[in-house]
């Protein structure tokens, strides 16, 4: 085969070469613009319930968790080491305040006290006749000072003395309840042991928290409901402290309120559930709680516009179980979408399914 024709073969296979390639290129552009969605991915098509929201009339509440802590509670020691000699109560009876509870050996403290009144008497007998003796000027004032001030040092001894004796006698700091004894009979106790536990249940109080936006709804007197855990009985309470600042960790009140539990039917440490009621509202807007979408900035919804979904941010109020109040970013009129929220984005088109006047199913 002489070159010219091998040319031309060379510059067919070229031609033909570049023609499938071209031809590919298009076929493929051509098969992507018709798979893909139009408008991009925002514009999926996305099967939708819708409401119109409509004012409605809602009892406000705050509703909240807490725990029950005694009126008062304390962990008895002793202040004084020594072995004890007596033991005068029973386990998980009722004691009253200043009954004695506990004793610890005090024989050495007795003798030391006996030993200083001697002295003091002694004292007292020499300081009588020093006076005598200054009044008919047979001594200077100086010696008379000199007892006189023996007999002060000996009555001041005998009071830190019997101040220390009465610390061995343990007494209830106040009406309660005594708890399981730590100790026996001739056990050893210093300052660190624990002896018993003193809980006055009568009346207890109910510890909770509530959002810091409601810190300046509530005020001491204000009436609440709770449960305890294992009852469905519903008791009243009322508050009587709130902490003076919001918790920055948490964005919470501390709010504690006082229950006379006569009957001492709610036992500290239960966990509870409170209910607090704030003034009705007449016109609430409403939106099920699976209409709303939490965000790290605070909470959206997608309002349907002309077919469309719009995001919205809102602010959020009280909620319940199903319900959850809408303060700022909704207005009366506005359809929301209540279901599809996952595959939703803003700009999809929407399907609609159903549309509800009613935040009911």
């Amino acid at each position: 085969m002489n070159k010219p024709v091998k040319l031309v073969l060379l510059l067919v296979a070229i031609a033909a070469v570049s023609y499938l390639l071209v031809t590919k290129v298009f076929s493929d552009n051509g098969e992507a613009k018709k798979d893909g969605p139009a408008g991009g991915p925002m514009a999926k098509l996305v099967t939708v319930d819708l409401f119109v929201v409509s004012p409605l009339a809602f009892q406000n509440k705050i509703t909240s968790t807490g725990t029950v802590l005694p009126n008062e509670e304390v962990e008895l020691t002793s202040e004084i080491a020594g072995r004890v000699t007596g033991i005068n109560f029973n386990e998980g009876t009722r004691v009253k305040k200043g009954q004695l509870l506990l004793t610890v050996n005090v024989q050495e403290l007795q003798a030391q006290l006996t030993k200083l009144k001697s002295n003091q008497k002694l004292f007292r007998d020499m300081e009588e006749r020093q006076r005598t003796l200054l009044e008919k000027e047979y001594i200077s004032r100086q010696e008379y000072d000199q007892v006189s001030n023996q007999l002060a040092t000996a009555t001041a001894d005998i009071q830190a003395l019997q101040a220390t004796l009465d610390k061995a006698y343990l007494r209830a700091p106040f009406d309660g309840i005594v708890g399981m004894r730590q100790i026996s009979e001739g056990s050893y106790v210093s300052a660190n042991t624990p002896i018993a536990r003193v809980v006055d249940i009568s009346p207890v109080k109910i510890e909770f928290a509530v959002p810091g936006r409601y810190s300046q709804l509530l005020k001491e007197g204000d009436q609440i409901i709770f449960t305890s855990e294992g009852s469905a009985e519903r008791y009243e309470a009322k508050i009587y402290a709130l902490a003076p600042s919001i918790d920055a960790a948490t964005r919470t009140l501390l709010v504690r309120a006082l229950y006379d539990n006569k009957q001492e039917e709610v036992r500290p440490g239960a966990f509870v559930k409170v209910e607090i009621s704030l003034k009705d509202v007449d016109e609430a807007i409403l939106l099920p709680t699976e209409a709303i979408i939490p965000e790290a900035t605070g909470h959206k919804v997608f309002l349907a516009k002309s077919g469309k979904a719009v995001p919205k941010m809102v602010k959020i109020g009280q909620r319940s179980e199903t319900l959850i109040q809408i303060i700022e970013g909704i207005e009366p009129g506005d359809t929301i979408v209540r279901s599809g929220i996952l595959q939703v984005r803003p700009g999809s088109t929407l399907k609609v399914r159903n549309i509800s006047a009613s935040t009911d199913k």
